[in-house]
C-alpha cells in the first residue's frame, strides 16, 4: 500500500485496486508514490500465492499510536523519554511503579484503537488465501482486531500480564481491574499517548501508585512484551523462520527493520 497525495491505495489481489481516503496524524512528511512503483508493486503481489507479511508500528500510525522513529512524529523526535529497559524494569521496584501507573492511565485509550485500512486489508487478503502468515513487531493487537488469525507476535501483546516468577498470566483487561481496586486514588489524565501504550505522569502520582503482586507467587508482574534490552524467545524466532521458509513472497510494511529481531525475519542468511 502507498499513498498519493492524500488518498491510500491498497493493493488487491488478482489486479483489483481499492483507494480510500485517511488520516495522517502521525505519519511523517513524504512524497507521492509514483505510478511505476504502484504497478511493480501490483505485479509482486499477483505473482504470489503464499504471501509471509512483516509489520512494524508504521502501519498502525495511522490507527492513531505514535512509533519511535518517524521522522518528525514519532517518539524520538518529540520527546527525551525513553523505552523502559527490560534490567532496569527488573531490578527497580521504583521503575514498575513508573511503568504501571503510566500505563495504568494509558490503558483505557491504548486498548480501543481501531484497525486502519492496512490491518482490514491484510485480514482481507488472509480470508482470499493470498496471506500466508503476519508477522508483527507491534503489541497493539491491532491485526487480530481487523480479523487475522494467522499472527505471529514477534515482540509479545500489551493485552497480556505474565509473572517473571512463574509464568502465570492474566489478561491486561482483568490486571486493570486489580490497579484500579488498588488506586481508587488515581484519577490522573492525559491526552498524549506513546507507543506501547502509557503516558507522562507527574513524580508525585507515580509515588503514589500501587503495583500488585502475581496472586499465585508474589512474582513480579510485566506485560507479556518484549522489552528493550531483552530478546525474543528462540522458540518464536524458529517458527517465524518455519513459516518464512514456506512462503514464496515477502512484504515488509511499515517497519524500517532498524530493531534486529525484525531485520532477521527479512534476512534469510540469519
Amino acid at each position: 500500500m502507498f499513498m498519493k497525495r492524500n488518498i491510500l491505495v491498497v493493493f488487491q489481489p488478482e489486479g483489483f485496486l481499492s483507494r480510500t481516503c485517511v488520516h495522517y496524524t502521525f505519519v511523517p512528511k513524504h512524497t507521492p508514490c509514483q505510478d511505476w512503483a504502484l504497478n511493480q508493486m501490483q505485479e509482486f503481489i499477483d505473482s504470489t500465492s503464499k504471501l509471509f507479511v512483516l509489520t512494524g508500528a508504521g502501519i498502525s500510525t495511522e490507527s492513531g499510536i505514535p512509533d519511535y522513529r518517524s521522522e518528525g512524529v514519532g517518539l524520538y523526535a518529540t520527546s527525551t523519554r525513553r523505552p523502559v529497559q527490560y534490567v532496569h524494569f527488573m531490578r527497580s521496584s521504583k521503575a514498575r511503579q513508573s511503568y504501571w501507573a503510566r500505563n495504568y492511565i494509558g490503558w483505557p485509550r491504548f486498548s480501543s484503537f481501531k484497525p486502519n485500512i492496512s490491518h482490514l486489508t491484510l485480514a482481507e487478503w488472509e480470508r482470499r488465501g493470498k496471506v500466508h502468515c503476519i508477522v508483527t513487531q507491534n503489541v497493539d493487537n491491532l491485526h487480530q482486531k481487523a480479523g487475522s488469525r494467522r499472527v505471529h507476535e514477534l515482540h509479545g501483546t500489551a493485552f497480556s500480564v505474565i509473572c517473571t516468577t512463574c509464568s502465570q498470566t492474566v489478561t491486561r483487561h482483568s490486571f486493570q481491574t486489580r490497579l484500579r481496586e488498588d488506586n481508587q486514588h488515581m484519577s490522573a489524565h492525559s491526552l498524549e499517548i506513546r507507543p506501547d501504550g502509557d503516558v507522562e505522569l507527574t513524580e508525585e502520582e507515580v509515588n503514589n501508585f500501587k503495583v500488585p503482586s502475581c496472586e499465585q507467587c508474589g512474582g513480579i508482574l510485566k506485560p507479556d512484551i518484549v522489552f528493550f534490552g531483552d530478546n525474543v524467545p528462540i522458540s518464536r524466532v524458529n517458527k517465524v523462520r518455519q513459516e518464512l521458509a514456506s512462503c514464496d513472497g515477502l512484504l515488509i510494511l511499515g517497519s524500517s527493520l532498524f530493531v534486529y529481531s525484525g531485520y532477521r525475519c527479512g534476512d534469510t542468511t540469519t
